[in-house]
């Protein structure tokens, strides 16, 4: 009888964990500081009814030279850091208690060349990178890092235990307290990510899929089959939605139904959140979309 009240209490907190991974989020997440026009974290608009994630982008692991090459795992700093200074991150959480500040890795480039994962040995990089990154969040009160490499000289299974370790290691000395990644559909960013979901996806807690990298023009009902087929690729996992506020993006845009769909989702308890590419383009457009996201997310 004890064994079976111990399997019936087992079974309702797996129930539990699985509910909350798919439970509908108020979190708004934001990239800044990439494209250096000037933003502030003052300048974005924050509600106080979202969870509000500025992501910091980006940290790599090469040299800061005019022709960087690759430091296995030892990050230094690529976002606008005059702007977006430690005094700055700690100015923006006092303003809003709300307010949790990441760090996102790799990106797309660095001067003008790929920003590959490179690196020398699963052992070195990691340990590189722990020690590099534990700095820089210590300096800057950063809370979680974000993961977005969009290119590799490592295979799939080197890439999930080199992330994978260095997430653990870094929430078990409680330098951070969560992660992310962010993938998008294509077959070799795929292979990378979900080695590493396959292995280590416990212990990353949103995935900030890059929607906007699917074809200009979708429309609502081809966002939503995207979403179902990262949902499946991903499952468990809390899922962003994601919209770019670039010049001519693609993907489904806030003027094409975005929000709609959105609105659909959250209806459906699928709607892990929303992420922004990027508050630099934003900027000069007064923010009017970060404005509608969040308020779509803080609604009853």
């Amino acid at each position: 009888m004890a064994s079976s009240s111990f399997l019936i209490y087992s079974l309702l907190l797996f129930l539990m964990a699985s509910s909350s991974a798919a439970a509908p989020s108020n979190l708004f997440r934001e990239y800044i500081g990439a494209e250096f026009t000037g933003v502030r974290f003052s300048d974005v608009p924050v509600s106080s009814g979202v969870e509000f994630h500025f992501i910091l982008a980006f940290a790599i692991d090469y040299t800061t030279s005019s022709s960087p090459t690759p430091t296995n795992g030892r990050f230094n700093i690529f976002w606008d850091s005059q702007n977006l200074s430690p005094a700055a991150v700690a100015a923006i959480k006092r303003s809003h208690p709300n307010v949790r500040v990441a760090l996102s890795l790799g990106g797309d480039s660095v001067h003008g060349q790929f920003a590959n994962f490179t690196p020398d040995s699963v052992d070195s990089w990691v340990n590189n990178a722990v020690d590099s990154l534990t700095s820089l969040v210590e300096e800057y009160h950063i809370d979680g890092i974000d993961v977005d490499y969009e290119h590799f000289r490592a295979t799939p299974a080197a890439f999930a235990e080199s992330i994978g370790r260095l997430v653990t290691r870094l929430k078990r000395a409680g330098t951070i307290s969560f992660a992310s990644i962010a993938p998008f559909a294509d077959d070799d960013v795929q292979r990378h990510y979900l080695a590493l979901w396959s292995k280590y996806g416990r212990a990353i807690d949103y995935v900030n899929f890059q929607f906007y990298a699917y074809a200009r023009g979708t429309t609502v009902a081809q966002f939503l089959e995207h979403f179902e087929e990262q949902r499946r690729n991903y499952r468990g996992g809390r899922l962003l939605a994601s919209f770019n506020t670039e010049e001519n993006p693609g993907g489904l845009t806030p003027q094409n139904g975005f929000f709609r769909a959105c609105s659909q989702l959250k209806k459906q308890g699928k709607l892990g959140g929303i992420f922004v590419w990027t508050a630099d383009t934003s900027l000069s457009q007064g923010f009017r979309y970060e404005k509608q996201a969040q308020s779509l997310l803080a609604s009853g």
